[in-house]
């Protein structure tokens, strides 16, 4: 596994072209870049542009068009602001000289002072659950004409109480998930951030579904992500089991939108995520 982490990798941290630019390139997706990599991408630039003692604690992003995945990205970085405690960062990503993505990210040196939490009870460990890589062969073997077998992969996923794709019945807008990089990554704060941020998109919109007898399956809608933020607020690794908590208290003008949290198996939580979503229904 630690060949597929390494290549997933070369793709999320990206090739230095000077001080504020860099190139990134995307495997193989079949039609669009997924968000996720963007979102890493992007980030990885903007923490090459400061010193590595200000650690990332907020980004805030728009997608504004489909990525190719056959066409490079390059990410520019804006110097924006540089201040005592707290410094910004703006990124845009081009490809073919038009704008597909842009952020601003924040970073802050470490400083103590309040902390509190809401408690949170972990009843599902890992272990007792099925990967997504076992449940989409078993997926793909039972219904050849809705998925492909499943090709292994740097992230392990593990959903506590997965939908049922062919029949989808509304249900209540939560759901719950392990994730963990099936590899060594290393003490870097700036590696384990970079693929939180690939992990963060995610299940978001999935979750905005819930309530509705559809799926991503379904070729009625048209589903995209609008924006998405992330919130660090603790250390973590992402290659230990990290318990992605996500919920959508509304959908409503063809957007849905949704929350996430990130927790230790210990039950601290070390970061939060929101996102708008377009489900559009086709007419």
């Amino acid at each position: 596994m630690q060949k597929d982490v390494d290549k997933l990798l070369s793709y999320l941290e990206v090739k230095q072209l000077d001080e504020f630019n860099f190139e990134g390139r995307s495997p193989d997706f079949p039609k669009r870049i997924f968000g996720g990599q963007v979102l890493a991408q992007a980030l990885n630039s903007a923490a090459r542009c400061v010193d590595p003692k200000n650690l990332v604690h907020s980004m805030h992003a728009y997608f504004l068009r489909p990525g190719d995945p056959q066409k490079i990205i390059t990410f520019e970085v804006d110097p924006i602001r540089d201040g005592r405690s707290f410094i910004t960062r703006s990124v845009v990503a081009k490809q073919s000289g038009r704008t597909i993505f842009n952020t601003s990210i924040s970073f802050q040196k470490k400083e103590n002072g309040l902390e509190h939490q809401i408690p949170i009870k972990i009843t599902s460990p890992p272990e007792n659950l099925e990967t997504d890589f076992e449940f989409w062969k078993r997926f793909a073997k039972d219904h050849p004409d809705k998925a492909p077998p499943p090709q292994a992969h740097a992230i392990e996923r593990r959903v506590v109480d997965r939908r049922d794709y062919i029949n989808p019945e509304p249900r209540h807008p939560n759901q719950k998930m392990w994730f963990k990089v099936l590899g060594e990554l290393g003490s870097d704060p700036l590696r384990h951030a970079t693929l939180l941020a690939y992990i963060s998109d995610y299940s978001l919109l999935s979750a905005a579904l819930l309530p509705h007898p559809y799926t991503s399956f379904n070729p009625e809608l048209q589903l995209a992500s609008l924006d998405h933020s992330i919130w660090f607020h603790r250390s973590f690794r992402a290659d230990d089991y990290l318990l992605y908590d996500i919920d959508s208290p509304s959908s409503c003008g063809s957007r849905g939108f949704s929350r996430g949290s990130f927790y230790t198996r210990d039950g601290i939580l070390v970061a939060s995520t929101a996102q708008e979503s377009l489900m559009r229904l086709r007419n």
